[in-house]
């Protein structure tokens, strides 16, 4: 679907994207995170057309943005953060005239304004003007212009700011389902958006991509943690013998406990290790308090990618 190879975008001296590659597959919902500034705006302008690269390529459906750029905004939704809707439109009429804008024929004009209300149900608002909408519904018809045209790429910027938890969940499930048929990029803020509604994660860092994982990947780190009692043996070092373990982190403290975050390769069964581990423990003469899987949250990660190089 996506294609993106050694992109870089320049302001005068200032590159704010620095040799990003990446591809995206069809029906994907992909996260794109970063600190303002990291070159996540920069990317989406690119990929709908609306930027020309300094260097690099970009390909949707075979198709460069730079060299054919109606023929991939045709294909595109875009969610902008900050919506540019006319507030004294209805809403019905608004659609209309976005479907104009993307040369909707007449003839299906009025049945794919119909689709999009119903699919953001706000069938019973199209008649409402949009300034008297509140904050989430003027999202869903953000939402709703964006998808006009069933576009095979659907970019979306921070779609939920704003909203409270209920309309908040609304959307999440509203982009679950769009994800059918369509391929979604999100840009936010949100660390719980991205876990809630993506399947993988693209995390940028100064205009360069830092990480690029699926959130199963993220999920399951290959650590375990391990808290015993302190012991005279050297446990640290029984641990680190362990074929199975890559490396090992001593977070231990003053509270009278050892305690380790271990780190495994990548192939190793996690019940095998954890019956070595625990041999370990028992050899070292310790008593084992806690051995568990280690999760990380989104955020953690996120703290960790930036705080890479600082």
């Amino acid at each position: 679907m996506i294609e993106v190879l050694s992109l870089t975008r320049h302001f005068g001296k200032t590159a704010a994207v620095k040799n990003v590659s990446f591809t995206i597959g069809n029906h994907e919902i992909v996260g794109l995170l970063g600190h303002n500034g990291a070159g996540k705006t920069t990317i989406m302008r690119m990929l709908s057309g609306f930027l020309e690269p300094t260097d690099g390529s970009i390909l949707i459906d075979g198709v460069s943005p730079t060299s054919d750029t109606k023929a991939v905004q045709l294909q595109l939704g875009y969610l902008p953060e900050n919506l540019p809707v006319y507030p004294q439109m209805m809403v019905a009429d608004y659609l209309d005239y976005v479907a104009t804008l993307k040369r909707i024929p007449a003839s299906q004009r009025m049945a794919s304004v119909r689709e999009v209300l119903l699919a953001t149900d706000l069938s019973d608002r199209a008649l409402d003007s949009i300034d008297t909408l509140s904050r989430g519904l003027r999202q869903r018809v953000g939402v709703a212009q964006a998808i006009l045209g069933k576009p095979r790429l659907l970019i979306l910027d921070e779609p939920t700011n704003g909203l409270d938890p209920n309309q908040t969940d609304h959307m999440r499930q509203l982009i679950k389902r769009l994800s059918r048929r369509t391929t979604i990029i999100l840009s936010t803020h949100i660390m719980q958006e991205v876990d809630a509604v993506c399947d993988r994660v693209l995390m940028l860092r100064n205009g360069q991509l830092a990480l690029d994982q699926s959130m199963a990947q993220l999920r399951d780190c290959k650590a375990l943690v391990l808290r015993t009692s302190r012991t005279d043996q050297p446990l640290k070092s029984f641990l680190r013998r362990l074929p199975q373990v890559e490396r090992l982190e001593d977070s231990s403290g003053d509270d009278g406990f050892m305690q380790f975050d271990i780190y495994l390769h990548a192939k190793v069964d996690p019940d095998t290790a954890a019956n070595n581990i625990a041999q370990c423990v028992v050899k070292a003469g310790a008593k084992l308090y806690r051995l568990q899987v280690l999760t990380r949250d989104l955020d953690s990660i996120f703290r960790e990618v930036n705080s890479n190089g600082d």
